[in-house]
């Protein structure tokens, strides 16, 4: 006979093979974009990726990349499965927990339960568990190398850890678990501290065991003790032991004059001979419940010893080691994220505040001759009375945030918010779009999978979509059906457990609205951040699995027939996650699709042997890092990420060899390069050099501290400043001659002195590395900057660019007029025909989200459309032709839609002869647009991005049409045109 704990288990393991075979052919085959590429290739050699790093998971990712047995393209496949096998144990004990929960529903020991408890209890376990592993955000990260399936895995165990937990009588048995649970909680710091928010919520479950009468205030100091050791852990523990260590460094050696690491190791000492006679001292007077915070506080901090591994690591100084935390005291920064910055949370300045002084706050040190010496001072600001608010929302100064602002609060330049506008963007944009929509992503339904998408509700599915829509993968309507089995759970709970209830919906709040409002998000991120809100995903699924109860319920009171209330309502409500699993699997299935890995290879095959390759954002530089790293494919290329090129450490790091490249020469020494020296230069202009400055002897000046240079700050310091908004910069013709790397039809340009405008604005000493890189060269090797970085980060520079596929060359040649670089056809005809890798692409059943759609599909195009233009400005006609067929054959439509730049191919099919497919094409893009645009006005679309890339597509089919003669074509579309035109009060009448 089987028991229930034997069909308890074997359906759990059944629950487990559903969703490891799920994440297994949905998997992704190599690194994706985003954080992937790092962490596989951070995890393949045990590297330092960005802080807070992932010590834990990194660990467990280099086990996994040995099953790739030395084949390294098969790396990244055998890490990703390590997030497939932590999703699938996540699911497992999910469904174990919603178990627990409903037999405590049920309210009978395991065994006197009926075939019908037995089924019940089953049914909502496998419903439940079944809806998470199908749901949008959670499937989303469980293909693909990141931290949040591990983190998911780690809250999944500790939540069921606890619910088990409660069920134990025996005093001994309990504390074992106890024990477990904070080992746990140990090991998931070094995977993501999403983790920790789950601790008060869990301290409630301690005190309704510990308590059998509960009260409003006990349930309240429960509450506070779960935050005071949320705090503990977050504050005390993991950045408070390091920071006090620190402390300990610097006085031993800077007072007694001991080595370095000596104070460290005192500090070690002392703390964990004080731990130890703790322990021992309990144990010896058997206080029982001292023994037991003990030793849970030990294996926290045995399951925070992963960290070791970010020590020991760094001071090897692997070629991704980011802020290089090799001692203890930047060990510390690395923790507390210092490099991003800090953001708001209860008391604060708004984005229009103004800084009316700053103040020094935290030194930093530098090893100096034995003894640990400042090298600068973190700064605080003091900001004008009566700027600062309560829970401070509208903040940021970022570039472009504060007009983001303005133009979602209806702001004017210079006015500041009130307190109303200040909760207003919190609830409808932090709280709303931030959350509630990716909530209803899950168990309502989604739009589609372009940025910004909203939710599909049971009345959209009569909504008459366009075709860009209806054909996105991602378009998909649960008609509300897991929303409506979730809220049937709570209300089962609120009748039949109002303490489970309390604690599950404390877990819902404080890994969903409360998260929210601790990570206070900007007014735009770089991409959808669902995946931070997968705890509170995983809370709602618990009550999807209890709403079976609920259903069976009304079952029974409607049949009157217990017997089969069970069954009929697990086989009812099955049908809900199923329907998410079928609908779910076209937009999760990543089969085939290399192409990160790809664009990372066509941007290093953009560049000549040697070369020094400038990256902009994420998404150019780690997929970057994998190719190179993990396959080591082109590793003689150097990359310069601009967004580190502005720290000490990352400078440090250019200057040394790394992998087949040697470092790179900076005349500039280290001390120019220290933090806090020279992180702006402010644009002052001295008359005397008005008309340009010498590169290089500018750079000398710096150097040197030259006064000449230099401008007191209202700090007290002083700072070199940028004295003319023109630089120029000596070239040695015949060297440059020899080296052969001017075209020959563009040597008449080639002049003794390189001048150019970088502008009358501020420099920051990322700009400051990269001239001195510039001019430090000597053209030597060559010098590249990625076609995806923004135009501001060129310095002025893009008439001296060549165009050469992905990348633009920095050469001492200027074509005037070329504001967007002049293009070498015949290194870009060879990059881009000979040299690159389009795999799959051309496949209709391989999914690409927004990401693959957005800068890479229009790096490529665009460097198409930049070829075949300049082709046929040479009357390479036949050539042209070619690169146009290749373009259209790698990206065809059916599996990369057209999109904006697509519409300037069809008059160059025009020029080229054919007709036919400029017009099929026209006719494509035009109908499509038209779509779009109809469903826009109907449903007052408000996102402006997308309404003006459809309008630019008609004008420019217009425009095509009219000079390749095709008055018909011409007529249609401009009648389209016009009319939106006139739908969106744009149109003028001009040009009739």
């Amino acid at each position: 006979m089987m028991t229930f704990k034997r069909i308890n288990n074997l359906t759990g393991w059944i629950v487990f093979a559903i969703a490891l075979l799920t994440y297994r052919f949905t998997i992704e085959q190599t690194a994706s974009f985003w954080d992937c590429g790092e962490f596989i290739a951070c995890a393949f050699k045990l590297q330092v990726p960005h802080p807070p790093g992932a010590p834990f998971f990194l660990l467990v990712g280099r086990l996994f990349s040995m099953l790739a047995m030395g084949d390294v393209t098969r790396v990244a496949f055998w890490i990703n499965m390590l997030s497939v096998l932590c999703s699938a144990f996540t699911i497992l004990f999910l469904f174990w927990t919603i178990t627990l929960l409903t037999r405590k529903l049920i309210g009978k020991p395991d065994d006197e339960m009926t075939p019908d408890d037995v089924v019940l209890s089953m049914g909502a376990g496998i419903v439940g568990a079944l809806a998470y592993t199908w749901s949008d955000s959670f499937w989303f990260s469980a293909v693909e190398a990141e931290v949040y399936a591990m983190s998911s895995f780690f809250t999944a165990i500790v939540i069921w850890a606890v619910f088990k937990w409660e069920k134990m009588e025996d005093p001994s048995e309990e504390n074992r678990w106890l024990i477990f649970i904070a080992y746990l909680t140990g090991i998931s710091i070094g995977v993501h501290l999403l983790n920790l928010v789950t601790i008060p919520a869990l301290a409630l479950v301690y005190y309704f065991k510990k308590y059998p009468k509960p009260g409003v205030f006990g349930g309240f100091m429960a509450l506070s003790g779960g935050l005071a050791v949320l705090a503990l852990i977050n504050s005390g523990l993991i950045a408070g032991l390091p920071t006090l260590a620190g402390k300990f460094e610097i006085f031993f050696v800077n007072s007694f004059g001991l080595p370095y690491k000596s104070g460290m190791t005192v500090f070690i000492v002392l703390f964990l001979g004080s731990l130890v006679w703790g322990i021992r001292y309990a144990h010896q007077k058997e206080k029982a419940l001292l023994n037991t915070c003990l030793l849970s506080f030990a294996f926290v901090l045995i399951g925070y010893a992963s960290y070791l591994l970010v020590l020991v690591r760094s001071e090897y100084n692997p070629p991704i080691n980011e802020n290089n935390p090799s001692d203890v005291l930047s060990f510390v920064s690395y923790l507390k994220r210092e490099q991003y910055g800090s953001r708001p949370l209860l008391y604060g300045p708004s984005f229009a505040s103004r800084p009316i002084s700053q103040k020094r706050d935290t030194p930093v040190y530098q090893k100096k001759d034995g003894k640990y010496v400042v090298q600068g001072y973190r700064y605080d600001y003091d900001y004008e009375p009566g700027s600062s608010m309560l829970l401070p929302r509208l903040y940021s100064t970022e570039p472009g945030h504060p007009q983001l602002y303005q133009q979602m609060m209806g702001l004017v330049e210079g006015q500041k918010p009130t307190m109303s506008q200040n909760l207003s963007f919190m609830f409808s944009h932090q709280l709303g779009h931030m959350y509630w929509r990716y909530f209803l992503w899950n168990f309502a339904g989604r739009e589609s999978d372009v940025e910004g998408a909203g939710v599909m509700l049971p009345w959209d599915a009569a909504k008459t979509y366009p075709s860009a829509i209806t054909q996105n993968r991602a378009h998909n309507n649960f008609f509300m059906l897991p929303l409506l089995l979730g809220l049937a759970g709570i209300v089962v709970l609120y009748f039949k457990n109002k303490k489970d209830l309390l604690v599950l919906g404390l877990l819902f709040l404080l890994t969903g609205v409360a998260l929210v409002i601790y990570l206070n998000s900007p007014p735009i991120e770089a991409r959808e951040r669902d995946y931070i809100y997968v705890g509170s995903f995983y809370i709602f699924c618990m009550w999807i699995g209890l709403g079976v109860i609920a259903v069976a319920d009304g079952v029974r009171k409607w049949s009157g027939n217990a017997s089969k209330s069970a069954v009929f309502a697990s086989a009812v409500c099955l049908a809900v996650p199923v329907m998410m699993g079928v609908k779910g699997w076209d937009n999760h299935n990543r089969s085939n699709r290399y192409h990160a890995v790809d664009f990372a290879k066509n941007l290093l095959n953009s560049c000549a042997p040697n070369a020094i390759l400038f990256t902009g954002g994420d998404n150019d530089t780690f997929p970057l890092w994998y190719v190179q790293e993990v396959e080591g494919f082109r590793t003689d290329v150097r990359v310069c990420v601009q967004t580190f090129l502005g720290t000490d450490w990352y400078i440090s790091q250019l200057k040394r060899k790394t992998n087949q490249s040697e470092g790179l020469p900076l005349s500039l020494d280290s001390n120019s390069y220290a933090f806090g020296k020279n992180d702006y230069l402010p644009f002052y202009e001295i008359p005397s050099v008005k008309s340009g400055i010498n590169l290089k002897e500018y750079l000398e000046l710096i150097g040197k501290e030259n006064k000449a240079i230099q401008v007191p700050l209202t700090s007290g310091d002083v700072a070199s400043i940028l004295p003319s908004s023109v630089l120029f910069l000596p070239v040695n013709v015949r060297e440059v001659e020899r080296l052969n790397i001017i075209k020959k039809d563009l040597l008449p340009l080639l002049a003794d002195s390189m001048s150019w405008t970088i502008g009358k604005k501020d420099l920051y000493k990322g700009d400051l590395v990269m001239l001195d890189i510039i001019a430090s060269n000597n053209w030597k090797r060559p010098v590249y900057f990625s076609s995806t970085m923004g135009g501001s980060n060129n310095l002025g520079l893009k008439e001296y660019m060549q165009l050469e596929g992905y990348t633009y060359r920095l050469l001492p040649v200027r074509v005037p007029g070329a504001s967007d670089g002049y293009v070498n056809s015949d290194v870009m005809y060879d990059n881009l025909m000979n040299k690159m890798f389009w795999r799959e692409l051309n496949n209709k059943e391989t999914y690409y989200d927004n990401t693959y759609l957005g800068s890479p599909v229009a790096t490529a195009r665009i460097a198409f459309l930049r070829l075949t233009n300049q082709l046929l400005a040479e009357n390479r006609k036949e050539d042209a032709r070619k690169v146009m067929r290749k373009a259209l054959t790698v990206m065809p439509d059916n599996s990369i839609p057209y999109d904006q730049i697509s519409s300037n191919y069809i008059g160059m099919l025009f020029d080229l002869g054919e007709n036919k497919k400029a017009l099929d094409t026209a006719r494509t893009m035009a109908l499509r647009a038209n779509e779009n645009l109809e469903f826009a006005r109907k449903n007052e679309v408000s996102r402006s991005r997308d309404i003006n890339a459809d309008l630019y597509i008609l004008q420019t089919i217009v425009q095509e049409c009219k000079q390749a003669k095709q008055d018909t074509a011409a007529k249609e579309y401009e009648a389209i045109f016009k009319k939106h035109l006139l739908a969106f009060n744009l149109y003028s009448g001009e040009g009739e």
